[in-house]
């Protein structure tokens, strides 16, 4: 098969959708590799490199669109990347397509196959391919909402883990999936008084367990989350529905008895957020405020650690991505019911029922 990896233009975003170990596999594996020029350039990866490992080297990514009969990706594909895929390509890459219904209209025009990493899914309700940029979105939630509580930047002027004699800063973790804890484990790491909020009991004493009762756990609901969002100092929404827009858990009313200063960051927010005032940002302008809360909502946070992340995604996208070029779709589906999820839209149809559902379309059953 022909595979193409083009270089990203969404804002600010650097990661790219080979390293080159993965495109030397996927060359001995019989198939031909097209990579734009440049598309590694900002981790540090070069077309000498790409080249060293079998690659064909390509000037622009309308060429590598037209080359190429499969297009390995990072993020959902911007206007002019849509404007070059045809009914013939399979595209395979983050999508989210539960919260944005122009992309997804977009793509089903195309006549395209599209298949998104995060729906990619295990028997036991695991994303095996969003795991890693959790992991990375976690973590980097808590540093973010650490640095964005400096006073010099508009914050309350809250140390997390504070000194003795002081009091440590208060950190409210929503969903204690992948990402939540990640997200736990950097701010209990800084010191601070943490409290996770889950729907699952079991999960709830699962953290109980790992954190050795060192946290506070507390059950989901509406009156447990507006307690503690009104007395965090920094608030991070971690909650997931696969392939699902994320429910709104935190209102507009509970930012706006936040104190000032206090911050918010919705990890989810690339599928549509659960927290009410939050909406995508980008890396060039990522924070804004309401009821002076500073809010920070963007949408690729894993792309400004670029490197990390690209070389912790093709451990997780490689193996389906030889699946996918060495059988086609279709086998691939029938052999493997774990990557079935994955497969958003058909040659044009939508074939993600949560999705249609979500966002008020037509779906269709797939067929193979």
């Amino acid at each position: 098969m022909k595979i193409g990896v083009p270089k990203e233009i969404k804002n600010k975003e650097s990661r790219v959708g080979l390293v080159p170990a993965g495109v030397r596999q996927l060359v001995q594996d019989g198939h031909q590799l097209y990579v734009e020029t440049k598309a590694g350039s900002e981790i540090g990866i070069s077309d000498d490199e790409y080249v060293t490992a079998g690659a064909t080297i390509l000037p622009s990514l309308e060429e590598v669109f037209a080359q190429a009969e499969m297009i390995i990706k990072v993020k959902e594909p911007q206007p002019r990347e849509i404007a070059c895929l045809k009914p013939h390509h399979i595209l395979y890459t983050y999508l989210h397509l539960a919260a944005d219904v122009e992309l997804t209209k977009a793509l089903m025009k195309t006549g395209s196959t599209c298949i998104a990493y995060e729906t990619i899914q295990e028997a036991n309700g695991s994303l095996p391919l969003l795991v890693p940029m959790s992991e990375v979105a976690g973590r980097m939630s808590t540093q973010i909402g650490a640095h964005y509580l400096q006073h010099d930047v508009g914050g309350k002027g809250i140390l997390l883990g504070g000194v003795p004699g002081t009091r440590r800063g208060k950190v409210t973790v929503i969903g204690c999936g992948v990402a939540g804890t990640n997200a736990i484990k950097m701010a209990m790491g800084l010191g601070a008084d943490v409290t996770a909020i889950d729907l699952s009991t079991k999960r709830l004493a699962e953290m109980d367990d790992l954190f050795d009762n060192r946290i506070t756990t507390l059950f989901s609901n509406s009156m447990n989350i507006e307690d503690c969002v009104k007395q965090s100092d920094l608030v991070i929404g971690a909650v997931l529905v696969p392939g699902a827009r994320a429910p709104k858990l935190v209102t507009r009313d509970m930012i706006s008895k936040m104190q000032p200063g206090s911050v918010v960051i919705d990890i989810a927010v690339d599928q549509g957020g659960c927290i009410e005032t939050c909406r995508p940002t980008t890396h060039e302008s990522p924070t804004f405020m309401v009821d002076d809360v500073i809010h920070y909502c963007v949408a690729n946070m894993p792309g400004a650690v670029a490197k990390t992340s690209t070389y912790a995604l093709t451990n997780v996208t490689l193996r389906y991505a030889r699946m996918i070029a060495g059988m086609g779709v279709d086998e691939a589906a029938r052999k493997d019911p774990i990557f079935r999820p994955g497969i958003n839209t058909y040659k044009g149809d939508l074939v993600y029922q949560q999705v249609a559902l979500d966002l008020d379309l037509t779906y269709t059953e797939l067929k193979l």
